[in-house]
């Protein structure tokens, strides 16, 4: 199975990238030909262009400075985000990765009235996304009621690949983990993986 990793975190020793390391070698042992998407080392730009955003409508949407990225997502039938919840939302690289790959004319269609989009990421099977939080458990679940799952279930995979299989495994209180707690997630992830 192809598996795009889309990796979001801009230091090299974070607990993000020891997860994305671990992650990697889970899949790879399990035969998937893995594709890693660094934004941060890719120094991707997140900004969705002038041209791109008015091709929004337009019969071809303007994929000039992102054809690879896009053929990247349009390949995967799995994919695995791996990144820090910052604010309980996407760092700004990742929502920009959403802004500008999950396009129109790929990751979905615009219908010919406005009326709802129509789901083009047929290929994509399933995602998971593994992410970090400073804030314990219950301040994601009660207080706030799990945004940034709600965005990735509901909006994109809702808008975009329906019968995509959704897994999200979070670390709550990541700032402050024992080591034993960490390999304890790290198995967590192996298991779902």
């Amino acid at each position: 199975m192809n598996c795009l990793v889309v990796l979001a975190h801009p230091l090299e020793n974070s607990l993000c990238k020891h997860l994305a390391e671990k992650a990697i070698n889970r899949l790879e042992s399990k035969g998937y030909t893995v594709t890693v998407k660094d934004l941060y080392q890719e120094k991707f730009d997140p900004v969705l262009t002038k041209g791109e955003r008015e091709s929004y409508y337009q019969s071809q949407f303007d994929q000039s400075q992102i054809e690879l990225d896009i053929a990247q997502l349009k390949q995967a039938e799995s994919l695995v985000l791996i990144f820090p919840t910052w604010w309980f939302s996407f760092p700004a690289i990742l929502k920009g990765w959403f802004d500008r790959i999950w396009a129109p004319g790929h990751a979905y269609e615009h219908a010919s009235d406005y009326g709802p989009i129509k789901q083009s990421l047929n290929n994509l099977k399933e995602m998971t996304v593994i992410t970090t939080l400073g804030s314990p458990w219950w301040v994601d679940f009660f207080i706030l009621r799990k945004p940034v799952k709600k965005v990735l279930k509901i909006a994109l995979l809702g808008a975009c690949a329906k019968n995509c299989n959704f897994k999200m495994l979070s670390l709550y209180k990541s700032e402050s983990l024992t080591e034993a707690q960490i390999a304890k997630f790290v198995k967590k992830i192996e298991a779902r993986l």
